[in-house]
């Protein structure tokens, strides 16, 4: 494809996504096919021969999109938002034309020193403590996901908690690691891979009713590791849990990991993105306790997958902790001190250029774009809150301080899981379920930019109907 055929191609491409995005309110956000219905419309060996873009693209639209489901739907309120925008997107096609390594600064110094202003901007915009910028001693890269920060963060605190032995002699002691019974999965499977086995993860006893944790319960949890001979490393404390979006009380806890001098991590995923705004900044009061903490442009900051901002307090001791030097790998700009190698901030070796999409995000939009788009999601969440709040036959389960709203039918758990499948077969809305204090609950989340009062509104209006109906039987 020369430089010709990849201009005809790429507008043809650009219009495509133009138009997909364009008729998305018209499409149903989910299909029911059977598994394996896009398997069998794909040929069972690959092509002899070269095709035109326009038969990729015919193809696309005859069996890939009927098989989606349509994370940017303005009716998809599941999960938690998977945002992408047209600023995103441009950035990420550069980054992909450009095909650059940003796994050390020698390798492409734009890519390396462009990230490292990004995630002072970010955390500038959300008003981080001054530790984790880069003109002190911490610094901010970004990840793949959460996920991928809170392993890299248990594997800087077990080289801090080992004094180092973990590095070079491997597990040695048994290392404990604390979170919410509410804590993500990626947390026990951070610990599972560093070694620990699903044991070394301790699950700590949350409020009942604010579905926070309790530090009572985990300085309880540490001082019985304590006195069975255990090393408590890293706590991780969320601001958004998933399910509820419950704010643990970082003050308490990060008091405790200083006590005892435990790395504390905070996981914001989700919700971090809502410390743009101003008004919403309280959730991370105590942040100033925590040796790392990440969220997830990716999620609810209009930037597209993959792309999670994570920040450490110290990047002495990550770097301590990761690095791996081979002799193909050295060069005078790493071995004199004075550049950032991002490549011994994560797990892999190899990097994408994805501080551009972050970039062009960050500009298109600026601080008070992104603060109109985080503030809709509150407002229309809080509308949705109304409206379950105004019908005696629902009731809400957990406080919403954010864009999710979790609630359910005052009826048994079978009909609520018949409420949500009933909505979610009409395709025009999606929402998702969990359990809270063990009863199955809906979860209404909103994100994306193209939802509005009406969307809102329409889910509202589906549920209610669906209930009439289930509850006249």
């Amino acid at each position: 494809m020369d430089p010709d055929e990849f201009r005809r191609a790429g507008h043809a491409v650009i219009d495509w996504i133009a138009d997909y995005w364009a008729t998305l309110e018209q499409r149903p956000v989910t299909r029911a096919d059977p598994p394996g219905t896009v398997a069998a419309a794909l040929p069972a060996a690959p092509p002899g021969h070269g095709e035109p873009v326009d038969a990729v693209l015919a193809d696309l639209d005859r069996i890939v999109v009927p098989g989606l489901t349509h994370w940017q739907h303005p009716g998809f309120f599941g999960y938690f938002p998977a945002n992408t925008s047209g600023p995103s997107l441009l950035g990420d096609l550069i980054s992909s034309g450009l095909g650059v390594q940003g796994m050390l600064w020698a390798t492409s110094p734009a890519c390396t020193e462009l990230e490292t202003v990004m995630m002072d901007w970010l955390a500038q915009l959300t008003d981080l403590p001054g530790k984790f910028r880069s003109s002190g001693s911490g610094g901010g890269v970004i990840q793949d996901s959460a996920s991928s920060a809170t392993l890299v963060a248990t594997l800087a605190a077990l080289h801090r908690a080992s004094g180092g032995r973990w590095r070079d002699a491997g597990i040695d002691r048994r290392y404990r690691a604390y979170t919410s019974v509410h804590g993500h999965s990626s947390i026990e499977k951070a610990v599972r891979i560093a070694g620990l086995g699903s044991d070394g993860v301790r699950p700590v006893e949350a409020d009942r009713e604010t579905h926070a944790l309790r530090q009572a319960a985990l300085r309880a949890a540490i001082e019985a590791d304590l006195a069975a001979g255990d090393v408590p490393a890293i706590v991780v404390a969320t601001i958004g849990t998933t399910s509820t979006t419950a704010i643990d009380p970082l003050p308490e806890i990060g008091a405790i990991c200083a006590e005892y001098g435990i790395w504390l991590h905070v996981d914001a995923a989700y919700a971090g993105a809502a410390a743009v705004c101003p008004e919403l900044r309280w959730a991370q009061a105590g942040l100033e306790y925590a040796d790392s903490y990440c969220f997830d442009p990716h999620k609810w900051l209009l930037t597209g997958f993959d792309c999670d901002a994570f920040w450490v307090a110290d990047r002495a001791e990550l770097v301590e902790a990761l690095t791996v030097l081979p002799e193909f790998l050295r060069n005078a700009a790493s071995e004199s001190g004075a550049v950032i190698d991002y490549r011994d901030w994560q797990v892999p070796l190899g990097r994408r250029f994805r501080a551009l999409k972050l970039w062009f995000v960050l500009r298109w939009y600026g601080a008070e774009g992104l603060r109109a788009h985080i503030r809709s999601g509150v407002a229309l969440a809080a509308r949705f809150a109304d409206q379950v709040r105004a019908d005696e036959r629902f009731e809400l389960a957990a406080a919403h301080p954010f864009s999710l709203v979790c609630f359910r039918l005052r009826a048994d758990d079978d009909t609520n899981a018949e409420l949500l499948a009933r909505v979610n077969r009409t395709g025009r809305v999606h929402l998702t379920h969990t359990r809270v204090g063990d009863r199955y609950t809906l979860r209404l989340a909103i994100g994306s930019p193209q939802t509005a009062e009406r969307h809102v509104d329409e889910a509202w209006t589906l549920l209610t109907a669906a209930a009439d109906d289930l509850l006249a039987r």
